[in-house]
């Protein structure tokens, strides 16, 4: 679904209670993050899905064999380039622009 260093935004920032027990660090809806790995897991409701790992999130290991760092569902995300550049503009802080003024 995507590649190592691709940029993706979160989508879905929501999560139970409690979660926080299993996890260091967790993706914040709207935030832009790249993409350092996937791998096929199983999801807390024990059902099969495919686990994205971000630069910048760096999760303990599950309790389940075996035992890979806890991820999160793609579905969470989606591809930076698929949003719209209103999408984009909307999600970047404008960067200061230094003028300078002839003398």
């Amino acid at each position: 679904m995507f590649i190592n260093g691709q940029k993706v935004v979160c989508v879905d920032g929501s999560f139970p209670l409690g979660i926080e027990k299993f996890y260091n660090a967790l993706p914040k809806q709207d935030a832009v993050y790249v993409v350092r790995g996937m791998a096929p897991a199983v999801g807390f409701n024990m059902q099969e899905e495919l686990a994205v790992y971000l630069v910048g999130l760096h999760n303990p290991c599950s309790d389940t064999p075996p035992y890979p760092e806890r991820g999160f569902k793609c579905e969470r995300f989606r591809p930076l380039d698929e949003l719209t550049e209103e999408e984009i503009m909307a999600l970047t802080k404008p960067q200061e622009e230094t003028v300078e003024i002839p003398g």
